[in-house]
C-alpha cells in the first residue's frame, strides 16, 4: 500500500476540506438548531460531486474509489462536527453504492441519479424495535405476490425518515423472505401503507431519525436487490463500507476537536503562561493526537482494502476486511469522543456551553457509540469472531 495520495485525491482531499470551511462550519450551528441541512448545501454537495461518489458515472456518480471517499468523509465530519452531514454523506455514498452494485438496470437508472443530484434520499433500513443487531430475532416481513412484493412489520432508529418523504426516495430495507433467508428491497417512503414516526435524539439534529410502519406495503418485484433470500449478504456488505465511513468522519471531527483545543491552550493563560504548558494538558493532547493517528491510518486501510478486494467481488480476504472494518468502527467514535470530551475540559465552563462549539460534537459522536451503523460490543463480537472462530459467537 502506497501511503502517499495521488495528486487527484490531494486535490480533491483540498476541494472538500475547503467546502467543510467555507460551508459547512459557518452553517453548522444552523444545522443543529434548525434541524435540518438547507437544501443549498445538499445541493452544493451534489454540485462537487459528492453525494453517491461511488456510483458509476453512467448513473450520475463519480466512480470514486472507497479511499477517495474515506478522504470526504473525513472532511465532512471535520466541517460539520454534529455528525448530521455527516450522516447524510456517507448513508448515500455507501448504500447507493450496493444499490448500483446488485440492483436491476432499469431500478438503478430510476433511483440512483436523482439521488447523486441531491434531489432524492437514499438510506438504510434494518433495526427493529426488538433490536438491531439481533437478525434472528427480526419481524419485518415480504412475500412475494406476483409481480409485487408485499411487506408487513416495522423498522426503528432509521435514519433520514423525513427526508425522505420530504425529498422522494427512500431505503434499502431488510425483511425476512418465506424461504427463511432475507431479502433487500429499495422501499420508496412515499408507498401506500407505509407510516412514518420521527424520534426526537439528542444530538445528530440535522438529518431526522424516525420509524417506518408497513402495513401490507406494496412495491414492485423490480426493487429487490440481487436473488431472493440473500438479502443478508448484501447487506452486511454494504455495513463493511459504511463503518468505514463513519469512522472517517469521527477521524475528522476528532482532528477538528483538537484544531479547537490546541488554539486555545496556545493563547489561554492560567498562573502567567499559557495552558499548553502545563504536562498534565500538554501530555494528553499528545496521547489523543497519537490515537487519532493511528486510527486514522486504519481507516485509511479499511477502505483499500475495500477497493482491493470487496469491490471487486473478491472475498478471498473477508475476514482481513472484516476485521479491519471492525476495528475502525470500534476505535474511531471512542477516540473522537474522548477528544472532544478533553477539548472541552481544556476549555472548563467555556467549553460547556454552545458557543464553543465542541457540545455540538459530543453530541453528534455519541450516536456512533450507542448504535448507529452497528454499536461497540457488536464491533467487538466481530473481532473475537474473527480472532478465535465462530464457535465463539455466543448466540446462533
Amino acid at each position: 500500500m502506497d501511503f502517499r495520495l495521488s495528486d487527484e485525491e490531494a486535490a480533491f482531499q483540498e476541494a472538500v476540506r475547503k467546502f467543510g470551511d467555507r460551508t459547512l462550519r459557518p452553517n453548522e450551528a444552523k444545522i443543529d438548531s434548525e434541524a435540518l441541512i438547507p437544501p443549498d448545501i445538499i445541493q452544493a454537495m451534489a454540485d462537487l460531486g459528492l453525494l453517491s461518489m461511488m456510483v458509476p458515472e453512467e448513473l450520475g456518480g463519480m466512480g470514486a474509489s472507497a479511499v477517495l471517499t474515506e478522504l470526504a468523509a473525513e472532511e465532512i465530519g471535520r466541517g460539520d462536527s454534529s455528525m448530521a452531514t455527516a450522516v447524510f454523506f456517507l448513508l448515500e455514498a455507501g448504500w447507493g453504492h450496493i444499490l448500483a452494485r446488485h440492483g436491476q438496470e432499469a431500478v438503478k437508472r430510476e433511483v440512483l441519479p436523482p439521488v447523486c443530484q441531491g434531489k432524492a434520499f437514499l438510506g438504510i433500513a434494518t433495526t427493529e424495535p426488538t433490536g438491531g443487531s439481533d437478525l434472528a430475532g427480526m419481524r419485518t416481513t415480504s412475500r412475494r405476490d406476483g409481480s409485487l412484493f408485499v411487506l408487513h412489520g416495522e423498522k426503528s432508529f432509521i435514519s433520514g425518515v423525513e427526508e425522505a418523504k420530504r425529498m422522494g426516495g427512500g431505503h434499502l430495507t431488510l425483511t425476512r423472505a418465506p424461504s427463511g433467508g432475507f431479502n433487500f428491497l429499495y422501499v420508496p417512503t412515499r408507498t401506500e401503507g407505509i407510516s412514518t414516526q420521527r424520534f426526537h435524539n439528542m444530538g445528530r439534529m440535522g438529518i431526522s431519525t424516525g420509524g417506518l410502519s408497513y402495513q401490507d406495503a406494496r412495491v414492485p418485484a423490480k426493487y429487490l436487490l440481487g436473488t431472493e433470500g440473500r438479502g443478508f449478504e448484501y447487506a452486511m456488505e454494504g455495513f463493511s463500507v459504511a463503518r468505514t465511513f463513519v469512522a472517517a468522519a469521527c477521524v475528522g471531527a476528532a482532528e477538528r476537536a483538537l484544531e479547537t483545543g490546541m488554539a486555545y491552550i496556545r493563547e489561554r493563560k492560567a498562573f502567567g503562561q499559557p495552558l499548553g504548558k502545563f504536562e498534565g494538558i500538554q501530555f494528553e493532547l499528545v496521547d489523543l493526537w497519537t490515537q487519532v493517528e493511528a486510527v486514522k491510518w486504519q481507516c485509511r486501510r479499511a477502505a483499500w482494502l475495500l477497493d482491493s478486494y470487496t469491490l471487486r467481488g473478491d472475498t478471498s480476504h473477508r475476514s482481513e476486511v472484516d476485521r479491519t472494518v471492525a476495528s475502525v468502527k470500534l476505535a474511531a467514535p471512542q477516540v473522537a469522543f474522548e477528544c472532544v470530551k478533553r477539548a472541552m475540559m481544556w476549555f472548563g465552563a467555556a467549553g460547556y456551553t454552545e458557543e464553543a462549539g465542541l457540545e455540538r460534537g459530543f453530541r453528534g459522536i455519541m450516536s456512533y457509540l450507542v448504535g448507529a451503523e452497528g454499536g461497540l460490543n457488536i464491533m467487538r463480537i466481530i473481532l473475537g469472531r474473527e480472532l478465535l472462530g465462530k464457535e465463539f459467537v455466543p448466540y446462533k
